[in-house]
Protein backbone atom coordinates (compact mmCIF):
# COMPACT_ATOMS: atom_id res chain seq x y z
CA UNK A 1 0.00 0.00 0.00
CA UNK A 2 3.02 2.01 -0.14
CA UNK A 3 3.09 5.52 -2.06
CA UNK A 4 -0.54 4.90 -3.09
CA UNK A 5 -2.36 8.50 -3.84
CA UNK A 6 -4.48 10.07 -1.17
CA UNK A 7 -6.65 11.11 -4.16
CA UNK A 8 -6.69 7.23 -4.96
CA UNK A 9 -7.39 6.09 -1.63
CA UNK A 10 -10.46 8.64 -0.64
CA UNK A 11 -12.09 7.85 -4.07
CA UNK A 12 -11.66 4.45 -3.78
CA UNK A 13 -12.88 4.44 -0.33
CA UNK A 14 -16.11 6.66 -1.41
CA UNK A 15 -17.15 4.46 -4.65
CA UNK A 16 -16.60 1.25 -2.35
CA UNK A 17 -18.54 2.64 0.87
CA UNK A 18 -21.62 4.04 -1.24
CA UNK A 19 -21.63 0.36 -3.12
CA UNK A 20 -21.82 -1.67 0.33
CA UNK A 21 -24.77 1.01 1.36
CA UNK A 22 -26.81 0.58 -1.89
CA UNK A 23 -26.31 -3.42 -1.76
CA UNK A 24 -27.35 -3.05 2.09
CA UNK A 25 -30.42 -1.52 1.18
CA UNK A 26 -30.78 -3.72 -2.19
CA UNK A 27 -30.69 -6.68 0.39
CA UNK A 28 -32.68 -5.51 3.17
CA UNK A 29 -35.35 -4.47 0.78
CA UNK A 30 -35.78 -1.11 1.53
CA UNK A 31 -38.50 0.67 0.65
CA UNK A 32 -36.59 3.41 -1.78
CA UNK A 33 -35.18 1.01 -3.73
CA UNK A 34 -38.72 -1.48 -4.07
CA UNK A 35 -40.22 2.15 -5.13
CA UNK A 36 -37.30 2.45 -7.61
CA UNK A 37 -36.76 -0.70 -8.92
CA UNK A 38 -40.58 -1.45 -9.75
CA UNK A 39 -40.52 2.00 -11.56
CA UNK A 40 -37.59 1.53 -13.47
CA UNK A 41 -38.81 -2.31 -14.43
CA UNK A 42 -36.63 -4.23 -12.32
CA UNK A 43 -37.68 -7.06 -11.15
CA UNK A 44 -37.69 -7.69 -7.02
CA UNK A 45 -36.28 -10.95 -7.84
CA UNK A 46 -33.03 -8.91 -9.28
CA UNK A 47 -32.44 -6.81 -5.86
CA UNK A 48 -30.15 -9.98 -4.58
CA UNK A 49 -27.80 -10.49 -7.69
CA UNK A 50 -26.97 -6.72 -8.27
CA UNK A 51 -26.84 -6.70 -4.61
CA UNK A 52 -23.89 -9.31 -4.91
CA UNK A 53 -22.21 -6.76 -8.27
CA UNK A 54 -21.75 -4.09 -6.12
CA UNK A 55 -20.17 -6.11 -3.27
CA UNK A 56 -18.10 -7.85 -6.04
CA UNK A 57 -17.07 -4.25 -7.34
CA UNK A 58 -16.71 -2.43 -3.89
CA UNK A 59 -14.31 -5.60 -2.79
CA UNK A 60 -12.55 -5.42 -5.75
CA UNK A 61 -11.64 -1.69 -5.38
CA UNK A 62 -10.60 -1.53 -1.93
CA UNK A 63 -8.17 -4.79 -2.50
CA UNK A 64 -7.06 -3.32 -5.90
CA UNK A 65 -5.85 -0.32 -3.87
CA UNK A 66 -4.71 -1.76 -1.25
CA UNK A 67 -2.59 -4.51 -2.42
CA UNK A 68 -0.79 -3.56 -5.41
CA UNK A 69 -0.18 -6.60 -7.15
CA UNK A 70 -4.04 -6.69 -7.58
CA UNK A 71 -4.24 -3.22 -9.19
CA UNK A 72 -5.46 -4.80 -12.25
CA UNK A 73 -8.21 -6.22 -9.83
CA UNK A 74 -9.27 -2.64 -8.99
CA UNK A 75 -8.98 -1.50 -12.46
CA UNK A 76 -11.66 -4.36 -13.41
CA UNK A 77 -13.79 -3.67 -10.87
CA UNK A 78 -13.96 0.25 -11.21
CA UNK A 79 -14.70 -0.64 -15.04
CA UNK A 80 -17.28 -3.00 -13.75
CA UNK A 81 -19.33 -0.56 -11.66
CA UNK A 82 -18.87 2.09 -14.53
CA UNK A 83 -20.61 -0.49 -16.82
CA UNK A 84 -23.30 -1.16 -13.99
CA UNK A 85 -24.15 2.13 -13.53
CA UNK A 86 -24.52 2.91 -17.19
CA UNK A 87 -26.92 -0.16 -17.57
CA UNK A 88 -28.99 1.66 -14.24
CA UNK A 89 -28.74 5.20 -15.75
CA UNK A 90 -30.40 3.75 -19.24
CA UNK A 91 -32.85 2.12 -17.32
CA UNK A 92 -34.33 5.28 -16.11
CA UNK A 93 -34.17 6.67 -19.39
CA UNK A 94 -35.91 3.79 -20.69
CA UNK A 95 -38.48 4.16 -18.58
CA UNK A 96 -38.45 7.81 -18.38
CA UNK A 97 -38.12 7.92 -14.77
CA UNK A 98 -35.82 11.07 -14.73
CA UNK A 99 -36.41 12.49 -11.27
CA UNK A 100 -34.00 10.34 -9.42
CA UNK A 101 -31.46 9.91 -12.23
CA UNK A 102 -28.90 12.17 -10.02
CA UNK A 103 -28.47 8.99 -7.54
CA UNK A 104 -27.14 6.30 -10.18
CA UNK A 105 -25.38 9.42 -11.96
CA UNK A 106 -23.63 9.85 -8.93
CA UNK A 107 -22.66 6.41 -8.67
CA UNK A 108 -21.52 6.02 -11.87
CA UNK A 109 -19.64 9.62 -11.35
CA UNK A 110 -17.67 7.99 -8.68
CA UNK A 111 -16.74 4.43 -10.22
CA UNK A 112 -15.57 6.62 -13.51
CA UNK A 113 -13.63 8.76 -10.71
CA UNK A 114 -11.93 5.37 -9.44
CA UNK A 115 -11.52 4.07 -13.01
CA UNK A 116 -9.40 7.38 -13.55
CA UNK A 117 -7.32 7.56 -10.49
CA UNK A 118 -6.88 4.04 -10.75
CA UNK A 119 -5.66 3.71 -14.12
CA UNK A 120 -3.35 6.80 -14.01
CA UNK A 121 -1.68 5.65 -10.57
Amino acid sequence: MTDVPLALLVVTALTAAVNVAMAAADLAGARFVLANSAQVGVARLWLPGLAALKLAGAAGLLLGVLVGALRPLGVAAAGGLVLFYLGAIAFHLRARVLHNLAFPAFYLATAAASLTLTTTS
